[in-house]
């Protein structure tokens, strides 16, 4: 895997391994963040299409489920891909470029990636859906990440163009917003906020995705950018909030999809302290059970509380 990490950014920016890259840090930074309204606060620069971003998901549920009282988070958009005009990297410079990229990071990250959707409806653009969910925030943080989630499921297992409005309607609709509200957003508001997400991230340094400021209440800050395994996560939390407790905020497995209604196999294994391999026993055994059902992808399985 180490060739992948030097890259178009458009598949692999700032991505780590478990052994940390030497051009990725964790570090004290001097980036202002605004005072945490939690222990601690942070600020996650992300993008719908960032397959790294996909791939920790299974991290950022994880600590959610199990510090989400000591922390707030809020999610910007970074503008991954503005167009492929001025995409002219020796390795990707045409949508067709990323199926196979998409597919072997995926292989790594654990979690399902299908690639084919450059191949058969290629975005043109991350913005749309980038701008739809600042449109989302505008009614409701809450289903707002109900939204941004939905439109990652869609892009990254089912193949959908999440750059087209019939797609992010659809995920609106599932993520009960108001879609003439987020219409009338989405052509408006949205626009300037998204801009401002851009100009801050430039004004922050950021440089690419996931990219997480943490900040507490006394001016410690620490920057984490790449994919990296939960104790990382974790660590910065503690390191900024000692006085942190971990939750275990269910009791059951049947409970954790209480929670999070949808999850990848690798997501339930990660949460779980398990293997996959373990993980998939127990998710096929509530799929026999009939308390949960399963979307079925060329590389993966999503399952879903019925």
């Amino acid at each position: 895997m180490s060739d992948i990490l030097n890259i178009n950014p458009l598949i692999y920016t700032h991505q780590t391994e478990v052994n940390e890259n030497p051009e990725t840090k964790t570090e004290t930074s001097h980036t202002e963040i605004s005072s945490p309204k939690s222990p601690v606060q942070i600020l996650y620069y992300t993008d719908p299409i960032c397959s790294a971003c996909w791939g920790i998901e299974p991290q950022l549920r994880k600590l959610k489920l199990e510090y989400g009282e000591n922390y707030q988070i809020e999610y910007k958009m970074g503008g991954l891909l503005p167009n492929w005009e001025n995409e002219s990297n020796s390795k990707i410079n045409r949508p067709a470029d990323v199926a196979h990229y998409w597919e072997e990071v995926g292989n790594y990250y654990g979690m399902p990636i299908d690639g084919d959707v450059w191949l058969e409806d290629p975005l043109s653009s991350s913005y749309p859906p980038s701008i739809a969910f600042k449109a989302a925030q505008i009614q409701d943080d809450e289903m707002s990440l109900v939204f941004l989630r939905r439109i990652k499921e869609m892009l990254f297992l089912e193949k959908k163009n999440i750059s087209k409005w019939e797609w992010i309607e659809k995920a609106a609709i599932y993520a009960e917003l108001n879609i003439d509200q987020l219409k009338k957003d989405f052509e408006g508001d949205a626009q300037h906020t998204f801009k401002e997400d851009l100009d801050i991230s430039k004004q922050m340094g950021v440089r690419g995705f996931p990219t997480l400021f943490f900040a507490n209440a006394d001016g410690m800050k620490i920057e984490l950018y790449g994919v990296r395994p939960y104790k990382d996560f974790e660590e910065a939390l503690l390191k900024l909030c000692p006085k942190a407790v971990k939750h275990q905020n269910y009791k059951t497995h049947e409970g954790l999809f209480d929670y999070y209604p949808t999850l990848t196999t690798h997501e339930f294994a990660v949460i779980t302290d398990r293997h996959d391999s373990d993980a998939l026993d127990i998710l096929n055994s509530l799929y026999k059970s009939k308390f949960i059902d399963k979307y079925i992808s060329k590389k993966g399985i999503l399952w879903i509380k019925i």
